[in-house]
């Protein structure tokens, strides 16, 4: 089998979304000839989530989602990318050298026999993963971030952690025996794709496919929070895998999204990292090593006297009724918010796109300013007292970058109406941060 070509067009880059591609298209002699397939389906990205948004529309006559739920989503994907910068994913990176050092036996990159075990051992370990993701409490501390949006929609699938990466490598060494790092580098970037499409409350059922397939209908489960939900529907692109060892619920009651004990914050520093306190505070108050050691290995809902998942019938029970997070702000802030988070997607993909010709300093200051952004526009969803300085400093920050050709825009054409744009806004939000100064005064007095 040759060589695949790096370049497949639009439709190689749309069947890619459903994993729909063949082993002759696909297969790379080394892991370095594997293109970014993840980061090259952003416009992908893009286009199903606007197709979803008219699809829900004309089906329901609503939105399938809310301005502040979708950005804070979008803005969780990024913050999960940003460390990719500097070192290239542990996954592939660890599986590289755990390849160069322990494999016993070399599997044929170009034959379609490896590429298939390539598809069944990656979802197979992705199972475990995922799994042990929710079983374990200090991996669970990552993944929550997933399973924090009171929505289901296609931006919920970009919620990712930027700490899961950390453990789940872990988990994909044994492929590493007897699987090429090409091939695996291939399959744990398709495994992930597959997954976007099916975040989504439009597709309800798929038929026979709902069989052997992780459909729309099994991944709802998934994140529901009702008691028939909860450590359920586990798998990435195949549902067998529930089937086997028991953890498959298909969907009935209507689903009810979110965390059993949600969040209710947009700002992402407490979407990505609120629950690792609670951890720390558990492990902490724990007497003795070994219930210690069981506040971090076993499940989010152990306490000394339950079983090591804990006590499903003290999962709090839902109505249907519920209604999911959203912030009371005006059409204008969320215009605002929306238009400077647009801006910042730009300074985002052009990062990406030009990291191998910028110095480390630089990725590194653009790279804070984009967290720092995203940080400044979740307190303005979030309305917290301090979010008019913090955002006046961030268009301050923003001017110095624009000033010192730090970030660009998209468009050249649209630099002097950016930049007067962002003068505006420090200077309105410079504005109300002296009012709130002036009625804390008053206050002390």
């Amino acid at each position: 089998m040759a060589m695949a070509r790096r370049d497949g067009g639009f439709f190689q880059g749309a069947r890619i979304m459903f994993y729909l591609v063949t082993p002759n298209e696909t297969s790379f002699p080394r892991e370095d000839d594997v293109p970014k397939y993840v980061q090259e389906a952003t416009p992908f990205f893009i286009g199903l989530i606007l197709l979803e948004m008219l699809a829900g529309w004309l089906k329901t006559g609503r939105s399938v989602g809310s301005v502040s739920d979708g950005t804070t989503s979008i803005s969780a994907g990024m913050v999960s990318r940003l460390p990719h910068l500097f070192i290239r994913s542990l996954e592939v990176s660890t599986y590289v050298y755990f390849w160069e050092n322990f494999h016993v036996l070399e599997l044929p990159w170009d034959s379609a026999w490896t590429w298939w075990l390539g598809f069944l051992g990656v979802d197979f370990c992705y199972y475990w993963v995922h799994r042990c993701a929710h079983e374990l409490n200090i991996l669970w501390a990552a993944h929550q971030v997933h399973h924090s949006s009171d929505y289901y929609n296609l931006s919920t699938a970009l919620r990712q952690s930027v700490t899961q990466q950390c453990a789940s490598w872990i988990f994909y060494l044994p492929l590493a025996l007897v699987m090429p790092p090409s091939v695996f580098a291939v399959h744990v970037q398709f495994n992930l794709l597959y997954q976007f499409w099916i975040h989504t409350e439009v597709v309800r059922d798929l038929g026979p496919l709902e069989w052997v397939l992780n459909t729309p209908s099994h991944h709802r489960v998934h994140h529901g929070r009702n008691p028939y939900c909860i450590d359920k529907n586990y798998g990435g692109t195949l549902i067998i895998w529930d089937r086997l060892f028991g953890t498959f619920a298909p969907e009935s009651e209507k689903v009810v999204y979110g965390l059993v004990h949600p969040v209710h914050s947009f700002d992402i520093l407490s979407v990505q990292f609120h629950y690792y306190p609670y951890v720390w505070r558990k492990y902490w108050r724990a007497k003795g090593l070994v219930h210690k050691l069981s506040a971090i290995f076993k499940g989010p809902s152990w306490r000394p006297g339950l079983p090591r998942l804990g006590d499903r019938s003290e999962v709090p029970k839902v109505t249907g009724k519920e209604v999911p997070l959203d912030s009371l702000w005006s059409p204008a802030t969320q215009a605002y918010v929306t238009a400077h988070f647009f801006l910042l997607l730009g300074v985002y993909n052009d990062l990406f796109a030009s990291k191998a010709m910028l110095s480390q300093m630089t990725v590194l200051l653009v790279t804070s300013y984009v967290f720092f952004s995203l940080t400044s526009l979740g307190y303005i969803i979030d309305q917290r007292p301090n979010a008019s300085i913090v955002e006046t400093l961030r268009c301050a920050l923003m001017m110095l970058l624009q000033r010192y050709g730090f970030i660009r825009p998209l468009v050249a054409s649209l630099s002097v109406p950016i930049e007067a744009f962002t003068s505006l806004s420090m200077l309105y939000w410079a504005v109300q941060s002296g009012s709130h100064l002036m009625v804390g005064k008053r206050k002390q007095q």
